[in-house]
This record gives C-alpha cells, sequence and structure tokens, in this order.
C-alpha cells in the first residue's frame, strides 16, 4: 500500500497529513508551530507529530510554504543584478541590488531592433559578481524573441558562474516592467529555495522514503522541483491556494467560498466549477507588481494570533502577531506569576504597542541601522519576556511606542499579548494551551471597558467573526461600496446576505465561528473533518495544470502566404507555410507540456490534453489568418494518486 504526504509550512502553524492512494482517505494529520526561518524544524516536528509507521510506504510529498513570500516581504532575499536590454520604459525602482540597462531588444515582430552590447553585458557582470548571488535578464519584447535574454545568460554564466534569470521564462504576457521585476525577484530567492529544496530531499532521504517531491504554486497547481528550483517566484501565496485546493476536496464541493483563518491572517477567495478563481493581473508581494499568476483573495491581518489591544474603551484586533498569553505559559517557566504581577499602564499612554498583559522578546535577528534610543532598549530585551516596566526599569528610561514599534518592524522584538486564540480558551471553544493565563491576560484587559474577563472574550469573539464576514463579502461583492457592505454586516439595516453558493470554513479553531457567523450571513456553511490541516491536504491535492500560448502571424504582411513566425515560450521560429506553422505549434506546445508534467509526477496515462485556436484576420481578409492564437492545456494528477 502507497501513501502520499502533504505539508503546508504557514506563518504561524505548519500542517501534515497523510493520504491512503488508493482511495484518497486522510488517515493521519498533526499540526506544529512554525519554525521560522529555518521552516524545516517545524516540518519535521509537524511529520513527527503523524505518529505514523507507514512513511517508509510514502510515494509523494507536496509542500505549500510562505517561505517565498515572507522572503519578499521582509527584503531578505539574495543580492541580485539586473540586466536590462533594449529601451525599458521607466515605471519605477527595480528590487535588485544593482541595475542597468545595455542596447538590444526586439520589436513586435521579434525583429532585432538594435544588436545586443555584448561588451557591456560581459564588463557589468565582471563588475558586481562579487557582490550578488543571482542575475535577472529583461529584453524589450523577449516574449517575441529571447535571443538577446539567451545570449546575456550564457555571457554571464561563463563570466561570473552565477545563475541567471531570463524574464521570457517566467512570462509570455506583455508589459516589460513588470517582467523585469518579476525575473529579479525570482533570482532573489533561487539561493534560499534551492536551500529549502534540499533540506526537504535530505529530510526524505533520512525517513527513508522513496518519494518524489512537488510543490504547490500560488495558482492551485502543482510544480516539479526542475521548475520549483528555477521559478520559486510561482510558490508567493501557495497557502491561499492550497486553502482553496484543500476545501474544495475536504468538501467534495466544485464550487465554494473558502474562508481560512490562520494565526497571522485570514485569507477568503473562491473556486468555481474545480478551478481556483485567479487574479486578472499578475500578483502583487511586498508592494512589487509582478506577472505570477494568482488565486485572487481577500486577505486581512487578523488571525488567531493577532494582538487585542485597548484605547478609549473600545477594543481593537490586529493588525500584528503576538506569541498568545496562553502558548507563552506554556513556552516560560513563571510566566504567569509575572503576568499576576503586570501593572495597568496610564489610560493615556495606550496605544497598539503599551497594553496591560504586554511583553516583549528578543528574536535572534541580527539588529542593522538602529539609533541610539533603540539600541538603548534592545540592550535591556533577551529571551525571556520583560513588561514595559521591567524595559523601563534596566533601561532608565520608559520606552516609547515609536522605539516598540521600530524594533518591532525590523523584527527585532516580538511581542507576547491577549489574542482570540486566548479568548476561545477562555470560552472553553479552544484549550490547547495555558487558559488561566489567558484569564488573567483578559482581567487585566476588561478593567479599561468595565467588562469582566468571559465578557471580555465574547466582545473579542464577536468582533472577529463580524471581521470575518466583511472579509468574505467584500471578496464577493467585489464591486460594491464596501461602506454599504460594513453597514449591513454591523446590523444598520433590516437586511441580510444570502448566498447561493457554500462557504467552506479552514483552520484550527473555526468551528467557534460558524454558528455566529451563520447569525450574521445566510448561507450553507460548513467545517469539514479535518478542517484544521485543510492547507496540507490541499498541498496535496492540487492538480498539475500546465496551459502554453502559442501565437503565428505572417512574416510580412504585404506577402502573407508564405513565410509565418511562430513565437512560443521556446523563442521565435520560421516556417514557409501555414501548415508548417501549425504542426510546428502542435509539436512544441506538445513538448512543452509533457515534460513539466513529466517533472510533476503526471504519467501520459493521467493526463489530457486539449487544444485550441483562435483566428483573428480583418474583415473580407482572403488568406491564411492574420494571427493565430494556439492554446495547449494539460491537466492531470501527480503519481500515486488513483483517486478521482
Amino acid at each position: 500500500m502507497k501513501f502520499s504526504l502533504g505539508i503546508d509550512a504557514g506563518g504561524t502553524y505548519t500542517d501534515a497529513v497523510l493520504v491512503k492512494d488508493t482511495d484518497g482517505s486522510i488517515v493521519a494529520t498533526s499540526k506544529a508551530l512554525t519554525t521560522y526561518p529555518d521552516l524545516i524544524r517545524g516540518i519535521c516536528d509537524a511529520i513527527d507529530g503523524l505518529r505514523t509507521d507507514d512513511l517508509d510506504k510514502v510515494s509523494l510529498v507536496s509542500v505549500s510554504t510562505t517561505l517565498a513570500t515572507n522572503t519578499v516581504l521582509e527584503g531578505t532575499g539574495s543580492p541580485v543584478a539586473l540586466i536590462l536590454v533594449g529601451d525599458h520604459p521607466t515605471k519605477g525602482t527595480y528590487p535588485a541590488k544593482h541595475y542597468t540597462m545595455v542596447t538590444g531588444g526586439h520589436t513586435f515582430d521579434g525583429e532585432e531592433n538594435m544588436p545586443l552590447d555584448c561588451i557591456a553585458v560581459k564588463n557589468i557582470a565582471l563588475k558586481v559578481k562579487e557582490f550578488v548571488s543571482a542575475f535577472a535578464v529583461s529584453s524589450f519584447f523577449s516574449i517575441r524573441n529571447p535571443e538577446h535574454e539567451l545570449t546575456v545568460r550564457e555571457i554571464v554564466r561563463e563570466a561570473t558562474g552565477l545563475p541567471v534569470v531570463c524574464g521570457h521564462e517566467l512570462s509570455q504576457d506583455l508589459g516589460a516592467y513588470e517582467r523585469a521585476v518579476t525575473a529579479t525577484l525570482n533570482a532573489q530567492l533561487l539561493p534560499i529555495c534551492r536551500s529549502f529544496i534540499d533540506s526537504m530531499i535530505n529530510e526524505i532521504q533520512r525517513r527513508e522514503m522513496n518519494a518524489r517531491l512537488i510543490m504547490l504554486k500560488c495558482d492551485g497547481t502543482v510544480i516539479g522541483i526542475r521548475e520549483a528550483l528555477e521559478k520559486p517566484i510561482e510558490s508567493i501565496f501557495s497557502g491561499p491556494a492550497a486553502s482553496l485546493v484543500g476545501a474544495s476536496y475536504l468538501c467534495g464541493l466544485d464550487t465554494c467560498a473558502v474562508i481560512d483563518v490562520g494565526g497571522t491572517s485570514t485569507d477568503v477567495s473562491s473556486v468555481i466549477d474545480g478551478v481556483p478563481e485567479i487574479t486578472d493581473t499578475g500578483a502583487v508581494v511586498g508592494g512589487w507588481k509582478t506577472r505570477v499568476r494568482a488565486t485572487r483573495m481577500e486577505t486581512s491581518a487578523l488571525g488567531g494570533d493577532s494582538q487585542v489591544w485597548v484605547k478609549s474603551k473600545h477594543i481593537f484586533i490586529g493588525p500584528r502577531r503576538v506569541i498568545p498569553l496562553c502558548l507563552a505559559a506554556e513556552r516560560y517557566p513563571m510566566f504567569i506569576d509575572k503576568l499576576k504581577r503586570c501593572v495597568i499602564p496610564s489610560r493615556s499612554s495606550l496605544d497598539m504597542n503599551i497594553q496591560p498583559a504586554r511583553f516583549y522578546i528578543r528574536t535572534g535577528f541580527e539588529p542593522i541601522e538602529l539609533d541610539e534610543f533603540e539600541t538603548e532598549v534592545l540592550s535591556v530585551i533577551g529571551n525571556e519576556p520583560l513588561t514595559i516596566e521591567e524595559i523601563a526599569s534596566s533601561s532608565h528610561k520608559y520606552p516609547s511606542s515609536v522605539i516598540l514599534d521600530a524594533l518591532v518592524s525590523k523584527r527585532l522584538i516580538q511581542p507576547i499579548g491577549f489574542t482570540p486564540t486566548d479568548a476561545l480558551h477562555i470560552l472553553g471553544e479552544y484549550t490547547r494551551w495555558n487558559t488561566q493565563a489567558a484569564f488573567i491576560g483578559a482581567s487585566h484587559l476588561s478593567r479599561l471597558i468595565k467588562k469582566d474577563a468571559l465578557g471580555f472574550a465574547l466582545a473579542v469573539k464577536a468582533k472577529m467573526v463580524h471581521s470575518i464576514a466583511f472579509d468574505l463579502m467584500s471578496f464577493l461583492l467585489k464591486d460594491v461600496d464596501r461602506k454599504g457592505i460594513e453597514q449591513i454586516i454591523n446590523g444598520e439595516f433590516p437586511a441580510l446576505f444570502k448566498l447561493n453558493m457554500p462557504v467552506v470554513m479552514l483552520g484550527g479553531p473555526v468551528t467557534s465561528f460558524k454558528e455566529d457567523l451563520s447569525k450574521i450571513i445566510d448561507a450553507d456553511i460548513r467545517v469539514p473533518e479535518h478542517a484544521a490541516v485543510g492547507n496540507a491536504a490541499g498541498a496535496l491535492f492540487g492538480k498539475g495544470i500546465k496551459r502554453v500560448e502559442i501565437f503565428i502571424r505572417p512574416f510580412s504582411i504585404s506577402e502573407p502566404d508564405r513565410n509565418y513566425l511562430v513565437f512560443s515560450p521556446s523563442g521565435r521560429q520560421k516556417a514557409e507555410t501555414y501548415s508548417e506553422a501549425l504542426d510546428y505549434a502542435k509539436r512544441i506546445g506538445t513538448q512543452i507540456v509533457n515534460e513539466y508534467m513529466d517533472d510533476c509526477g503526471v504519467s501520459k496515462h493521467n493526463m489530457d490534453i486539449e487544444f485550441s485556436q483562435q483566428l483573428f484576420s480583418p474583415e473580407d481578409w482572403k488568406h491564411a489568418p492574420l494571427e493565430t492564437k494556439i492554446v495547449i492545456m494539460a491537466v492531470g494528477f501527480p503519481k500515486g494518486k488513483n483517486y478521482s
């Protein structure tokens, strides 16, 4: 008997799920805390938590991870150099330590605009090779002719021995600036992704699993390791994609909205007829607009571990993540005693960073570019939780919220505080950690709004439910005024939203929110079995899908019946007749999808390939089409999945 293993390394938790290949049944699940930046430790903990003797029978391992997303968001990617070929339009800066422009590039028809300056390319490569880990190259209209990008790659590799990312290999869409940004971000991720995948392969071998490793992409499809190593940028936002695929599988639904309540955020998305809804434009990550196709989603910085804080008798949740009090009590000896002795700050000083039951610890990140005040505060914070009063006592100065905020933003210190997870512990709806710590924290905070601990917990839960409802309706009603949506959610009108599609909830404690959410929104709301590890299931149940677009155009409009150009991801090819161009397009397209699917572990007998074409010609045109667009689409499941 063979098994498949799905793993999702999220922002707070790493989940694992073991599935029987014969029928797709889930036989074991596990959750562990994510260990960042070294995700492998958390993944090992999650695998160990499966408590099974069947790991040696695993034939497929599929992973979704926040590694690429967090690296881009934090700006911690490897330093790269970007070489722009041709007269690129300048829309803004690029995420590269070094970037420069050289002559070259092509026209819309793939004809050389200007010769490539090979000498300049070599000089640039030699000049910066000691300061970067990889190169990116983006040539103008490389989607019509990648010749200059390929030449630059050859020159740079020979001169430096470093990896080079070509823009045309990541996107065939128009948009020179976005394609250059995508190539640069991808180059930043190459060393980090290589290290992660090598660690995963070593772990698979250490556990004596004779298994193929694949990864989930941000559009809900899977990618083979060869492609993952070359295009790690495609794994950004794979978490929301995993929740979509997992929800669809666990509930057996081809169409549904999905609410994924994680520790750090809540993501809302949808799957229609078995296909995740994709953004009309490329994914935006860390403020950079890319050409990466990703699932459309509504994300709010509101999760189980979001900070709860009080100001002017109002409760606020988020946007930052903190370590819940109930978890801190498990990690740190004597924490409850310290929590009991917490001093309530003056009401005038309260804000997001200065709160009752708020502590700070060091993260282990190395400090860079700190001013003297930040340095002084950081010097007294160590590996044991400290209150603001303790920090002030050791540094002889009460730390301002501005300084605390700066140190948190630079990821040098981590707050500990009350969270929605603590509220659920008080209500007895989720009791994995220390309930006493949650009660003590709520008692401190509740005084500021004249409630008891139980009333405070109920208010926090109600605020979470209203936020989830608002995120859901904002996603589904994307062209509707958000203020009006909020007014209906808050009960300001005698109206109730009614949905005509099921809503699936994923996440550890989502059962706690289901009943309250159904009072705000009239819908078929479902919490499937194994909802707590839905993303790990999604990482495993993603299909292998490859879509290739190829264009055919006559070389000259004045002679439209001979000499044709074929534009494909493999480059520009000439054909004497239209029939030869069609044959070549179908042949090269089939070759591309077969190679991709083979890398994903999809065998030919487990794969469907469809061909479609669109013809474009002026009215009364009596020749072969002026432009032909051919789409080759392959769909299949990786090896080991015999279920439908």
